[in-house]
């Protein structure tokens, strides 16, 4: 059996993921789509990282590695199959050694604390984690106008935002609680409540809260882009379709997402994606 290329490799990692992303790429001409895939499988193996390493002092070291990488890869000696294949790329699409390391800071928050004070604690770590990855997608997608970039960071939280609201669940599985404690404190839920997958009107009026926060940055992204890189942006369109779908689901399933995991199927999908390439309609 022949060895798989860095191409072959990222584009497995991206595929296996079942992301949303992956059907916003799908559109992309060749060399945006090689790029795009090559970024995405980045940040899904630094991700991997924190959510697949038990051992707290595993992870850090091997997130280590990576920013090692990032340096050995920008000096011209890449030596995984994703920065192979991202590297060749990197140049025509303004993709920076600050871009990659500022995901890798992301995902060491992700081992260094569990719960967030307030909500500009947790922006932070949603501009590192997202509204990064917002800024180098909307580069590979053709931004040609400056204020693209704070469309695309907004949009990123934005996406956050959605990520946290579904995850709550799941994340309180790995003793994690992203919503700000100052908000737990707002709405009188106790952290104890959600790790133990405990639902009340409390709970929910703080779900609506953090849904509505969220509504109120994608308003505020699609604001923000300039009508001349509309065309160029579709991919992030693309997404915001299906995450705000995705967000508007799980408040007609009341925020129930202590105990399940409320998702699109693919086929839904990619049709909101083609919707939004055919039609422009979000």
């Amino acid at each position: 059996m022949q060895p798989m290329t860095p191409e072959q490799y990222v584009q497995q990692k991206a595929a296996a993921s079942g992301s949303s992303f992956y059907y916003a790429f799908l559109f992309l001409p060749k060399s945006r789509r090689a790029a795009i895939t090559a970024f995405y499988a980045f940040c899904r193996e630094v991700d991997d990282v924190v959510d697949e390493v038990s051992d707290p002092g595993v992870a850090q070291n091997t997130l280590a590695w990576w920013q090692a990488e990032v340096a050995r890869a920008y000096a011209g000696q890449p030596t995984h199959p994703v920065m192979q294949a991202l590297m060749p790329h990197a140049p025509a699409y303004g993709i920076e050694a600050r871009h990659l390391l500022a995901v890798i800071e992301g995902c060491e928050m992700d081992l260094q604390q569990t719960r967030y004070l307030d909500y500009p604690g947790l922006q932070r770590y949603c501009h590192l984690v997202a509204g990064i990855v917002g800024e180098v997608a909307a580069r590979i997608f053709g931004q040609t106008q400056e204020e693209t970039t704070r469309y695309a960071h907004t949009l990123g939280q934005a996406f956050q935002l959605t990520n946290i609201i579904r995850d709550v669940g799941e994340d309180a599985l790995r003793g994690r609680i992203y919503l700000p404690v100052s908000e737990l404190q707002q709405f009188d839920v106790k952290a104890h409540e959600i790790l133990n997958r405990q639902y009340s009107e409390r709970f929910t009026a703080l779900m609506k809260f953090q849904a509505e926060r969220a509504h109120r940055l994608y308003d505020e992204a699609l604001a923000l882009l300039p009508a001349a890189d509309r065309h160029a942006q579709k991919p992030g369109l693309m997404m915001a379709s299906i995450y705000r779908t995705l967000l508007r689901e799980i408040e007609r399933d009341n925020f129930q997402v202590l105990h399940q995991r409320i998702g699109l199927t693919p086929l839904r999908k990619l049709w909101l994606a083609w919707r939004v390439q055919a039609l422009g309609k979000l």
